[in-house]
């Protein structure tokens, strides 16, 4: 299907929807596309943009706003943050100790593991799937 601008003789705008354009041009030749406003069945098409699909388009959609801004958060936090995997209690607990320095960490802990840091004043945030990133390939 494909939906035409159309303009009648009287400058009067309507859409009409036809399966083809040569749809259009045999209803048109046989006088069977009248306008609404005037019954005129002197019609041609504006001018009018296309609706092309493009990736631009993609792009704009709330989905994809959101999957861009958690593939950006990932590679901020890949990228600024140490990978200390399953040590991340010892090491989040070391820190706020004043054991070892304070650095920003990520990695992986229970859920008990995660409630007793928050209780203890250890500030841990857990990081939804969708933000965390990959952890780093270990290298043998």
């Amino acid at each position: 299907m494909i939906k035409y601008a159309l303009v009648c003789d009287q400058d009067h705008e309507f859409e009409a929807w036809f399966s083809n354009s040569d749809s259009y041009d045999e209803q048109v030749a046989r006088g069977l596309v009248e306008c609404p406003h005037c019954g005129s069945i002197e019609v041609r098409k504006a001018l009018m943009a296309p609706a092309v699909r493009t990736s631009r388009r993609k792009e704009s959609t709330p989905e994809h706003q959101l999957k861009q801004m958690a593939s950006k958060v990932r590679a901020h936090i890949r990228d600024n943050y140490d990978y200390v995997g399953d040590e991340f209690a010892s090491e989040a607990r070391a820190m706020h100790d004043g054991e070892k320095p304070e650095r920003l960490i990520y990695g992986e802990t229970s859920a008990e593991e995660s409630k007793a840091l928050v209780e203890e004043g250890v500030p841990v945030a857990p990081l939804p799937d969708a933000l965390a990133p990959t952890p780093p390939k270990k290298v043998n």
